[in-house]
């Protein structure tokens, strides 16, 4: 039987604002778009964060027994300078600057954000579609729109009506925004005069003599709105209607707006069920900016190369640390958050080492069956990855206790122990207990043990100072010698 059968899940649904327990349309089979990257430029570590925190979903649906579609787009036209309705593709704009041809651009960063995510050990998405190869998928969205009559075509673009489309729909319920508040807001922006109102978004833009990326249409050699390729990608992969849209807290207005606009005006229906939105990364209690250079790109945050941080920090280190905050929270990147979650992440992996050396009793003085419970109750409660942490902490007690001698468990509880660790550390939390953390913990085990045996010397020789030195200076570093009937051993905070 499938684990979900047995685990309901809550999932936030921002639409409707609260938790609702998920129910997928074709029950054992989940559809799930997140929006990808502009490949412009380096991936930001603020979309690495988003992307993270989805994978994390992904894994743990998967684990979950669900057989899951996740389609991930990549941008690579249309999204044009402040996703406003004017301004230059930002693919297009790199190129011009760098003189090389647009699709140049986009290899270079795909390539980089692929590699990317490589090293923080994501799971690629089922299907990676990209705007230019769905054009005329773009352009039959559009017709469709315009024949309900929710869009209009003036001197070559097309505009989305969204007045018209607000009499006979509700323009703004994803993010409680009213179409009277935003005409209230609207200011008048220049290179907008061909819509009949500031608010309608382009579906389609006919291309400047100077702009290079540029496709034929019914309407003129052009290329498609930003908001369209999601709307057209994710329906003809995923339905008209799919369980899952996630995406950055961004994006919500009016990128994910405009999509559901967009599939309700050329379709009828809403297309999604269950919208999750991440929240946004900070970086020491600021929003990150080129501008003002409160910024740090992931490569640099790999290699200690940045202003902001002491260190170099580990791929498995960065996906801890995000890991131990909900995805729906906003996360404060710092150098003390990161020094304890490194702490906290070798901790861990040091305890998944001093699992497989556990050896089984006759009885079991550890509830491992509550202990697993309550990993997956967290887990299906919004994916509350802190509180299965937490859970996982509880069980590196477990371990320390049993190798102690001070607790001890069956061996049929010890199997259901170490697969249910392996199963959230490695599985769903993606965590890697990399070849630097084994060699790190193997190489403070073996100077541990000799300053053990300088210790029993000294003991031996009944110099009782040196010996409780050895002992102090080493808790004072964390390390918590305990002596036994079986020899000395250690533990690290």
């Amino acid at each position: 039987m499938p684990l979900y059968q047995t685990n309901p899940i809550k999932i936030y649904n921002s639409i409707t604002g609260k938790k609702e327990i998920f129910k997928p349309i074709n029950e054992g089979h989940i559809g799930m778009y997140v929006c990808g990257p502009t490949v412009y430029s380096n991936v930001h570590l603020g979309n690495v964060r988003t992307f993270m925190s989805f994978d994390m979903v992904f894994r743990y649906l998967k684990h979950l027994g669900y057989k899951v579609r996740y389609v991930r787009n990549i941008t690579d036209a249309g999204h044009l300078e402040n996703d406003e309705d004017a301004g230059e593709d930002k693919v297009a704009k790199k190129a011009r600057l760098e003189q090389i041809e647009p699709m140049e651009v986009v290899q270079r960063y795909t390539v980089d954000f692929h590699n990317i995510l490589n090293t923080f050990n994501f799971l690629p998405p089922s299907i990676e579609p990209t705007a230019t190869g769905h054009i005329i998928e773009q352009i039959e969205l559009i017709n469709k729109i315009i024949e309900n009559g929710f869009a209009y075509e003036v001197n070559g673009s097309v505009y989305f009506d969204v007045h018209k489309f607000n009499e006979a729909h509700e323009y703004g319920k994803l993010s409680k925004r009213k179409l009277e508040d935003l005409i209230h807001n609207t200011r008048a922006l220049d290179g907008q005069s061909d819509k009949k109102n500031p608010q309608d978004f382009a579906l389609w833009k006919k291309a400047e003599p100077q702009h290079i990326m540029r496709w034929p249409s019914p309407w003129s050699d052009g290329f498609p709105g930003w908001h369209l390729e999601c709307t057209a990608m994710s329906t003809k992969y995923l339905g008209e209607q799919f369980d899952i849209h996630g995406g950055g807290m961004d994006l919500k207005f009016p990128h994910h707006e405009c999509e559901i606009a967009q599939n309700e005006a050329a379709k009828g229906i809403s297309p999604v069920n269950y919208w999750m939105h991440a929240n946004m990364l900070e970086l020491n209690g600021s929003r990150m900016s080129k501008s003002t250079g409160n910024t740090v790109n992931p490569s640099e945050l790999l290699s200690g190369e940045n202003k902001f941080f002491s260190k170099a920090f580990t791929p498995g280190v960065i996906r801890f640390f995000n890991a131990q905050s909900s995805y729906r929270s906003v996360l404060d990147l710092t150098n003390d958050g990161l020094l304890a979650s490194e702490k906290g992440f070798y901790r861990l992996m040091d305890g998944m080492s001093l699992l497989n050396s556990i050896k089984a009793s006759d009885n079991s003085t550890i509830d491992i069956a509550t202990w697993r419970q309550n990993c997956y109750d967290a887990m299906n409660d919004d994916f509350n990855s802190p509180i299965l942490i937490a859970n996982l902490f509880e069980a590196v007690k477990y371990i320390n206790q049993i190798k102690e001698g001070k607790a001890s468990i069956t061996k049929d509880d010890l199997e259901l122990f170490k697969s249910t660790m392996h199963a959230f550390v490695l599985d769903v939390l993606g965590l890697e207990n990399t070849a630097e953390s084994n060699s790190g913990s193997d190489k403070l085990a073996g100077a541990v043990d000799v300053l053990i045996k300088l210790r029993q010397e000294a003991r031996a020789n009944k110099d009782f100072a040196l010996s409780d030195k050895i002992r102090d200076e080493l808790a004072a570093v964390g390390i918590q010698l305990k002596d036994g009937k079986e020899g000395t051993t250690f533990t690290t905070n």
